[in-house]
């Protein structure tokens, strides 16, 4: 983790923005404020940088200092940021409820993306039903290339081979496939208009995507279904593959898209 922040903030033309953005990731993901030295150490950054950011983002309430504690935690301010963001973003009010009947339906965990191109793909809406429950929670951020999504990204982005295999050379799967496996799976994908990642990413858990689209050009969110892969193949793979793509085409004609 050091040194791949280390290389970002390198390789950045902006590596304050980039130092801060880590911290406040940093800090929204721990479940407990954080002193200076345990943001520094995980973040890889000079104690003496890191206070500097930290000033900064206390200064503009995005994070809060406690004296006594000495520790630094999330403020509300980053509030006001999310806020401007849902407002402007149709995409999970449109998705919520076809989450939340799709999950119910089969008895999945789905979730509702955003496509940061091939950097991030970022959860903003979930909804859980069945007996098995992932935890993942609204602002949860993944490779993009990961799992069923990342085939969907792959099959309909028309990036470049070497960019995209730059990127799947990073990823972390627990049963990871080849290059040319997981390429010819991408194929697959675009033939039949979803993605779907058996085992790979999670052993003994299947990963389904259908993308969505607000506009021509490259998906810009997908529909995610994720449930234990013996459980939907007895309980109707097909009938939820079906009803995943449909799902993603409804939103993406409300959306204007393709």
């Amino acid at each position: 983790m050091k040194s791949d922040l280390a290389q970002t903030v390198k390789d950045s033309k902006a590596p304050a923005i980039r130092r801060a953005a880590a911290v406040l990731r940093l800090l929204g993901k721990s479940d407990a404020p954080l002193g200076l030295n345990a943001i520094a150490r995980a973040l890889g950054l000079n104690p003496s940088t890191c206070l500097y950011v930290l000033r900064a983002l206390v200064a503009e309430e995005l994070v809060g200092f406690d004296p006594d504690t000495k520790r630094y935690a999330l403020e509300a301010g980053v509030l006001t940021l999310a806020r401007q963001w849902l407002r402007r973003n149709q995409f999970p009010d449109l998705a919520q409820p076809v989450l939340d009947r799709l999950a119910q339906q089969f008895g999945v965990t789905m979730l509702g993306v955003q496509i940061l191109g091939l950097d991030h793909i970022v959860t903003v809406a979930v909804a859980q039903a069945g007996g098995f429950q992932l935890s993942v929670q609204v602002g949860s951020r993944f490779p993009a290339l990961i799992s069923a999504t990342g085939r969907c990204i792959a099959a309909f982005g028309n990036y470049a081979e070497a960019d995209l295999e730059a990127r799947f050379d990073k990823l972390r799967w627990e049963e990871p496939p080849s290059f040319a496996e997981w390429k010819a799976q991408v194929t697959e994908t675009r033939a039949q208009g979803f993605g779907i990642d058996e085992g790979n990413y999670i052993s003994g858990v299947t990963v389904l995507a259908a993308p969505v689209w607000k506009g021509r050009g490259r998906p810009s969110h997908a529909l995610v279904a994720i449930g234990i892969g013996s459980a939907l193949r007895r309980g109707g793979l097909e009938e939820l593959e079906q009803a995943l793509v449909t799902g993603a085409r409804g939103l993406s004609g409300q959306m204007g898209g393709m």
